[in-house]
C-alpha cells in the first residue's frame, strides 16, 4: 500500500512537470511574440468594396438583469448601417422576453438592422441557437457575444480587417473584466483569465498550435463554420469544439491580445461553480472527442499534439491535483516512518520546479495588466498563492465535472447567471436565477476541509514541515469555497 501511494504521488507530480513545461514553451512564445511586428493583411474598411456584411449574434436565455445594457451598447457599435445585421437568439422562457422585445422595436426605430429570433424548445441549447441564426444570417462573418459582454464601439472595425486573409476562420479577442475588483472572488477568477488570454492564446497562436474561439468576444467566418461541421451541442463547449474541427480542417485563427472586450465576472459562488462545472466537464468531452483525431492527423507537427493534448485536458489537471493532496498526508507519515528512503523523498524537491515555472508565467501575464513595481510584484505573490489556494479548494467539485465528461454522462447546458454589478454599491441577493441547495461535493469539500486540517496538525506531531505551505493552501482553499457555498 505505500508503495502504491508513493508511486501514484510521484505520476500525479510529473503529470503537473509536463503540464509546467508545455507552459514554459508558451511563455518562450509569448516573449517572441512581443518582439514581432504584425504585418498581417488587412481589409480597408474605408473602401465600401472592402467592406463585407456582418451578423452580430447574441444569444440569450433568461438573461433580465443585463439584456438591457447589452443591446444598448451593441446598438453603438461602428460599422456601416447598410451592412451590418444584429440577432437576439432569444431562448428565455421568463419576462425577459416581453422586455426584449420592446427594446428591439425602439433600437429598430433608430435604422438598426436588429432581429429578435425566439424558438419554441432548447435544442442544442446555445450551440442549438446559433446554429439556427446561422441558417438565416446574411452576413459573411459572425460576430458573438454572451449577455455579459460590452464591446467598444470600434471592436467591428479593429477585428473584421484581418480577415482579408483568406484561410482566417476566426478573429478571437481578449476578454477584459469591468468587475475585477468587486471581491476576492471576482479577482481569482480575473487572475485566472488574464493568464488564460494573455499568455496561453498568445502562445499557443504564435506557435501555430491549436486555440479555442471563446464562445464569446469573437468573430467567425461562416464558411469555416459551414466547412468544419457547424455549431454542435453534443459538448457543454461547443465553442472549443468547433474550434478544433475547424483547425483540423486546417483554418487558421487570428487571435488579438490588445484587443480588449469588457465583461462581468460571476459574484456569486453558486455562479461560479456553475461556469466551473460547464467549462471543465466540456473540456474533458471535448478530449474524449476531438484529441484521437488529431494524433491520427499526420499533417500536425508533434509539438502541436502535445500543446493540444495539455490544452483539452487542461480541466483535468484538477483531477491529478486532487489525487495529490489526497495522497499528501499518507505520504507525510510514510516519510517519516521509512528513514531509509530520505534520498528518494529529497530527489522529490526537484519537482518544486514546476511551481517556479508557473510563478514566471503567471507573472509575465500579471504585468500585462498591472505593470511592474516592487508593489506591483508583492501583490502578484499574495494573489499567486491565494488562487492556487482557492483553485485547490475547487478541485472537488471540478473533478467531478472532468470524470462526467470523461466517462461520456450527459448533462444539460446551464447558463451561468447575470448579474449587472460593476460597483460594491450594487446588490445581487435578490437575483431571481440564484438557486441555493446543497450538494453532496460541498459535504466532501467540508470533509476535506477537516482532513487537511489534520494535515497541518501531522506536520507539529511529525516535527515534519515539508508539506505545510501545501497543506496550509488546501486548508485556506477549501475553507473558503465552503464557508462561501453554505453562505450562498
Amino acid at each position: 500500500m505505500e508503495l502504491a501511494i508513493v508511486i501514484l504521488y510521484t505520476l500525479a507530480l510529473l503529470l503537473i512537470l509536463f503540464y509546467s513545461i508545455s507552459q514554459l514553451q508558451l511563455l518562450l512564445n509569448y516573449r517572441r511574440a512581443k518582439k514581432q511586428v504584425d504585418e498581417s493583411e488587412k481589409f480597408d474598411l474605408t473602401n465600401p468594396n472592402e467592406t463585407p456584411v456582418i451578423t452580430i449574434q447574441l444569444p440569450l436565455y433568461n438573461e433580465l438583469y443585463v439584456l438591457e445594457r447589452l443591446l444598448k451598447n451593441i446598438a453603438k457599435i461602428q460599422y456601416p448601417r447598410e451592412k451590418l445585421e444584429i440577432q437576439v437568439l432569444d431562448d428565455s422562457t421568463d419576462e425577459s422576453v416581453e422586455k426584449i422585445e420592446t427594446l428591439v422595436a425602439q433600437l429598430q426605430k433608430s435604422g438598426l438592422n436588429l432581429k429578435h429570433i425566439t424558438r419554441k424548445n432548447r435544442i442544442g441549447y446555445k450551440a442549438g441557437a446559433l446554429r439556427e441564426g446561422l441558417e438565416i444570417a446574411k452576413g459573411e462573418f459572425i460576430a458573438i457575444f454572451d449577455s455579459d459582454f460590452l464591446p467598444k464601439e470600434d471592436w467591428l472595425l479593429q477585428t473584421v480587417p484581418y480577415f482579408k486573409n483568406a484561410e482566417i476562420g476566426v478573429v478571437q479577442t481578449r476578454w477584459g473584466h469591468i468587475n475585477r475588483n468587486y471581491s476576492l472572488l471576482t479577482r481569482i477568477q480575473a487572475f485566472a483569465l488574464d493568464y488564460h488570454f494573455i499568455l496561453e492564446q498568445t502562445g499557443r497562436n504564435f506557435g501555430r498550435h491549436f486555440i479555442n474561439f471563446n464562445g464569446t468576444a469573437g468573430i467567425w467566418r461562416k464558411e469555416c463554420i459551414l466547412d468544419a461541421g457547424n455549431w454542435s451541442g453534443d459538448t457543454l463547449t461547443e465553442d472549443l469544439d468547433l474550434s478544433y474541427r475547424a483547425q483540423l480542417k486546417k483554418w487558421r485563427f487570428k487571435y488579438l491580445e490588445d484587443v480588449e472586450t469588457p465583461a462581468e465576472l460571476p459574484v456569486a459562488i453558486s455562479a461560479a461553480r456553475s461556469q466551473q462545472f460547464r467549462w471543465n466537464k466540456g473540456a474533458a468531452e471535448n478530449f474524449r472527442k476531438n484529441f484521437q483525431k488529431l494524433v491520427k492527423d499526420k499533417s500536425l507537427p508533434l509539438n502541436t499534439k502535445f500543446h493540444a493534448f495539455f490544452h483539452l485536458l487542461n480541466s483535468s489537471m484538477f483531477l491529478v491535483i486532487l489525487v495529490l493532496a489526497v495522497l499528501s498526508i499518507p505520504l507525510l507519515f510514510i516519510k517519516n516512518n521509512n528513514p531509509q528512503f530520505d534520498w528518494y523523498f529529497n530527489l522529490m524537491a526537484f519537482f518544486l520546479a514546476s511551481t517556479l515555472i508557473f510563478l514566471l508565467c503567471y507573472y509575465t501575464a500579471y504585468t500585462k495588466i498591472h505593470g511592474k513595481s516592487i508593489k506591483s510584484f508583492l501583490n502578484f505573490i499574495g494573489m499567486f498563492f491565494t488562487f492556487f489556494s482557492i483553485a485547490m479548494g475547487f478541485s472537488v467539485h471540478n473533478s467531478l465535472a472532468v470524470l462526467e465528461g470523461h466517462f461520456g454522462k450527459k448533462s444539460a447546458f446551464i447558463r451561468t447567471p447575470k448579474f449587472n454589478v460593476n460597483s460594491l454599491r450594487d446588490s445581487w441577493k435578490h437575483n431571481i436565477y440564484i438557486q441555493q441547495k446543497f450538494s453532496l461535493s460541498i459535504a466532501v469539500e467540508f470533509a476535506l476541509w477537516l482532513y487537511f486540517g489534520f494535515g497541518l496538525f501531522s506536520s507539529f506531531i511529525l516535527n515534519d514541515f515539508s508539506l505545510v505551505i501545501f497543506h496550509l493552501m488546501l486548508f485556506i482553499g477549501f475553507g473558503f469555497v465552503v464557508i462561501r457555498s453554505l453562505r450562498i
